[in-house]
């Protein structure tokens, strides 16, 4: 090995190759799991996703599932994508800023989740710690976050959360 490699040392590819695994190309595209929503329900679980409700009710207008509609929170998570890097497409409804900067907010899979209506539930709503606080430039533009997720159940005054992803990006929907 040491022929191979010349004059580095051991000690150098070690640390070299630790730092390759912590650098941002971690956040390849290739080693990225895309998420929808409809990939946070168990395989074989029933859940009433965006695309279910909109199927019944066709476009949902503001406040047209304000009445009749409660968080269902038996819905079932799953634990599949658990510790993975994942991205997945949504809108931010901000829980907690640094200054000007979002720090935490929910990720949830239609405009006006959570504040207009009844929320989604647990498994299709996602707290997203971010990485670094961004700044806002709307609140009903899709985001994509990109981040660690984890299957964990948090209460908030909002909604009751299924899932949380960690250490996230958050970047302009394309």
């Amino acid at each position: 090995m040491e022929a191979a490699l010349g004059h580095v040392s051991r000690r150098s590819v070690v640390i070299g190759g630790i730092s390759l695994l912590c650098a941002p190309s971690t956040w390849a595209s290739s080693e990225r799991i895309e998420l929808n929503w409809a990939d946070l329900i168990p395989r074989g679980a029933r859940g009433t996703t965006y695309e279910s409700l909109r199927s019944a009710f066709g476009i949902i207008q503001h406040g047209q599932l304000s009445t009749g509609f409660f968080q269902n929170r038996d819905a079932s998570v799953t634990t599949e994508y658990n510790g993975k890097l994942v991205r997945i497409p949504g809108y931010m409804v901000p829980l907690d800023f640094a200054g000007t900067g979002v720090t935490d907010l929910l990720l949830v899979p239609y405009v006006g989740a959570c504040i207009h209506v009844p929320p989604p539930p647990p498994n299709q709503i996602v707290l997203v710690k971010v990485a670094a606080p961004f700044e806002v430039t709307g609140y009903f533009e899709p985001i994509y976050v990109t981040g660690t997720i984890q299957t964990m159940a948090v209460a908030t005054e909002l909604a009751e959360i299924g899932y949380t992803i960690t250490d996230a990006r958050v970047e302009p929907y394309d």
